[in-house]
């Protein structure tokens, strides 16, 4: 095929992103200010990267003189903007401070859970407090450790599977869902607050520390990333709509959120429906025109696409779950993990990548196919490079049946194998 004049590819390219705002966004000004808002050069990012981002703030922001309506830039939290897990931080809390309550029946607490896990946590946490009242969990570590472990390994302790069923493995997880589910009968402003218990004791505890859980040993401290902050201070200074868009309970990510200057509005997590009452239940809101229920459509993986359409952009039913036109498309993508990529790919000025190497979106970073990609290792303690590749051309793509394949490029193509270099 005959290739495009190097001017008209840069002509369509600009004309592109200069669409790519969102629609109902407040208009920015027209005048390019005296001083554009600038990421701090004394705070450290990988090889060029701060240069890489900070032309994407210039082009896209109000330094860019061009003026329309906002554009919005999008984060993961956990290992994206924050260095570990702030939903096994205030699990964690909980379960030491007997906050969980008993359910009726285990079975309740997800339509996915499999008779081997109600049976195990049962058994291991009794049935003599009565239903409604909080499990002494931090003096029963039989009982906190079958929680922890579903948790962390989808798994009972003997290690029968947790969950079982059919979902779509680009939309949801089960697990994911459970732990908003486990705070059923509590309102959102409790489990905000049992989140900023567990903020102040994490921020507080040095960097390394260790906790446990029952017989489980992790991370027991958790700290906001300085380069993370001053992206987010210099994106919403240059005119930039910044959410955060979490696999998290929405009410835990709310307690963390304005530690980077974001409010209730600009943080969106995974949402429990309410009873009369405002207390949380089992039910999960849906998205992209699937129903309120157990929590198949989560803001996780393609989840997040959708989220960021319908609540950001507006764009209802399942169109949602489609890529959008450069005009209803994020400018900025960052996340850390798989459960990301699909969003971060959908950034039409940087895709941000924090690197735990994670395979489909570090193939999709290392291909670096419309050359905007930004690799980066995690800020504190990272993780040592891959000594082999990335199996993006067979395995490296999770697909809606849980099995694995190819990543693919926008055209079909396959990514080859790609070396970890960042």
């Amino acid at each position: 095929m005959r290739k495009k004049p190097a001017i008209v590819v840069g002509l369509l390219a600009a004309a592109a992103l200069a669409t790519s705002v969102p629609a109902q966004a407040a208009p920015a000004s027209v005048a390019r200010p005296a001083k554009c808002p600038q990421l701090d050069k004394g705070i450290k990012w990988y090889g060029d990267n701060r240069a890489k981002l900070q032309k994407m703030i210039d082009e896209r922001g109000t330094c860019s003189g061009k003026g329309g309506p906002r554009p919005v830039a999008a984060f993961d939290w956990d290992n994206t903007v924050v260095k570990n897990d702030i939903t096994d931080a205030t699990l964690a809390w909980s379960l030491n401070h007997d906050k969980i309550l008993r359910p009726k029946s285990w079975r309740d607490t997800s339509a996915w859970l499999t008779p081997a896990a109600d049976r195990a946590l049962t058994k291991a946490c009794g049935t003599s407090v009565p239903v409604g009242r909080p499990l002494p969990t931090s003096k029963n570590a039989a009982c906190a450790d079958e929680i922890f472990e579903i948790r962390e390994k989808s798994q009972t302790m003997s290690g029968e599977a947790a969950f079982a069923g059919d979902w779509n493995h680009r939309r949801t997880v089960p697990g994911y869902a459970w732990i908003p589910q486990l705070f059923a009968g509590r309102t959102p402003a409790t489990l905000t607050h049992f989140a900023k218990q567990a903020r102040a004791e994490q921020l507080a505890a040095p960097v390394g520390a260790k906790q446990t859980v029952g017989t489980h040993t992790l991370a027991g401290y958790v700290r906001y990333y300085d380069q993370q902050k001053d992206l987010i201070r210099t994106l919403k200074a240059a005119g930039f709509d910044v959410y955060i868009v979490s696999a998290s309970s929405e009410p835990i990510a709310e307690a963390w959120s304005n530690g980077v200057g974001l409010d209730r509005e600009h943080t969106i997590g995974i949402r429990n429906i309410l009873d009369r009452h405002g207390r949380m239940t089992t039910g999960i809101k849906g998205c992209g025109g699937m129903p309120d229920g157990p929590g198949g459509a989560l803001p996780y993986m393609d989840g997040k696409r959708c989220m960021i359409n319908q609540e950001i952009f507006k764009i209802k039913g399942a169109a949602a779950w489609k890529q959008q036109d450069f005009a209803h498309r994020i400018a900025l993508g960052a996340g850390d993990a798989d459960t990301d990529v699909t969003f971060v790919n959908d950034a039409t000025g940087a895709h941000l990548a924090i690197n735990r190497n994670k395979a489909e979106l570090m193939c999709r970073a290392f291909d670096n196919a419309d050359g905007r990609w930004v690799a980066n290792p995690m800020f504190i303690d990272p993780m040592p490079r891959k000594s082999s590749t990335y199996p993006c051309s067979t395995t490296g793509a999770t697909l809606p049946d849980g099995s694995h394949g190819p990543v693919r490029r926008a055209d079909g193509s396959v990514i080859p194998d790609q070396v970890d270099v960042a």
